[in-house]
């Protein structure tokens, strides 16, 4: 029996700083609910830090004023704030604004700064979050003022950093480590929300190795720039992926071309995809959840998937029910980025019907997609209000 009047002590571990200067790291213990501690004077522009590190697996939040003045230390000297805290302000930024504990403005206000941002792990923590933000908001009509506005924060790094090079014979000239993550991370986000130039880019790499028939691609860029190609150019390419993906034996390849074929932006080719992933022995059985959550991360092809899922849930269940990873993994997939009040009652309609057994696998989703829905209706005009009058960044 589990004694639920036991509460753990916390460690929380707190540094105060300003423009120029931070303090070490003190450490206090929150042994109740609600108490009280103070850290020390804080006058002017003097802020507030805990967490230091992300050494507590919990979330810090602060008033306005604190969040407005960490912003400013990163626009006017990110560096003061190490790398690892400033990754965990952007993760806990957004999903505190997420779960409504922030207005929708002050996490858009926070990734102004990543212009200056030369590391790769602030990068990574914005970009997962935007992606995310980006699969919530993908179908709605002002869409492009969100894309454009990630964009302006995005152009600068992303040309200062360029692309991988490459010698006059082709082979890709290998970069250290991290400096490799953080250039492909700023193309990926460039290329997934419209940068021309990467755009550009890309759709010039593929047309060299289709008119080659030599890969020149960087082998740290070819899943962005094969879904890149294959969502701008025609039916052509499209076929020319999945000519090569049947032809290749490297087994990470495979998956790579596979996942290119989901980018799409013709139903008619997302449908047949759909349609081969169960019936082509072509397509291994590991990889059809793969596709199927693929083309649902497509907003062309959300509700497609969904169908798909839908309908041939005995099929898939019957494949996959027993292996309980694979099983949650494709029903998590295929629902997670269901936002509408519509997709929610499907949902609910599907599982009452024909989850069968598999009924509490689906419990978790049924909660992410009330999150989704419940975040258009209470802050989707909130987020769109504040973008329409944000400055350029």
């Amino acid at each position: 029996m589990f004694n639920f009047s036991i509460l753990w002590q916390i460690p929380l571990t707190l540094a105060v700083g300003n423009v120029s200067h931070i303090s070490t790291e003190t450490l206090i213990w929150i042994s109740n609910k609600t108490e009280k501690h103070r850290v020390g004077h804080m006058v002017g522009e003097t802020w507030l830090l805990g967490n230091i590190n992300q050494t507590g697996y919990f979330r810090v939040n602060y008033d306005l004023h604190n969040w407005r003045l960490l912003i400013q230390q990163l626009k006017t000297n990110p560096t003061i704030i190490s790398v690892g805290n400033r990754a965990g302000l952007i993760d806990d930024v957004f999903n505190l604004a997420r779960a409504g504990y922030l207005p929708q403005s002050i996490p858009l206000q926070m990734i102004s700064y990543l212009s200056q941002e030369m590391e790769f792990l602030p990068w990574h923590a914005a970009s997962r979050a935007l992606y995310q933000l980006d699969k919530l908001l993908d179908r709605t009509d002002d869409h492009s003022l969100f894309s454009n506005y990630v964009l302006r924060q995005v152009e600068a790094r992303y040309h200062r950093l360029g692309w991988p090079a490459t010698t006059p014979e082709g082979p890709f000239i290998p970069s250290p480590y991290q400096a490799e993550e953080l250039q492909r991370e700023v193309i990926m986000l460039a290329c997934s929300f419209g940068n021309k130039h990467c755009h550009h880019q890309a759709v010039s790499l593929i047309s060299d190795w289709i008119s080659s028939n030599k890969n020149r691609i960087p082998p740290n860029v070819r899943d962005i720039v094969y879904c890149t190609g294959v969502s701008l150019m025609d039916e052509d390419v499209w076929e020319f992926i999945w000519m090569k993906f049947h032809s290749t034996t490297a087994v990470s390849e495979k998956k790579i071309l596979l996942e290119a074929l989901t980018c799409s932006d013709n139903i008619f080719l997302l449908n047949r995809l759909l349609n081969l992933s169960l019936s082509s022995e072509l397509i291994p059985d590991q990889d059809v959840i793969d596709v199927i959550i693929h083309v649902g991360r497509n907003p062309l092809g959300r509700h497609l998937a969904w169908r798909y899922f839908r309908e041939k849930w005995d099929i898939l269940n019957a494949r996959y029910g027993e292996a309980l990873f694979m099983n949650s993994k494709l029903i998590g997939g295929v629902t997670e980025f269901l936002n509408t009040e519509v997709e929610l009652n499907e949902l609910k309609e599907f599982i009452l019907t024909s989850a069968g057994e598999s009924a509490p696998a689906f419990a978790r989703s049924i909660e992410i997609v009330q999150a989704n829905v419940k975040w258009h209706v209470q802050f989707q005009q909130q987020f769109y209000q504040w973008l329409r009058k944000a400055p350029d960044g």
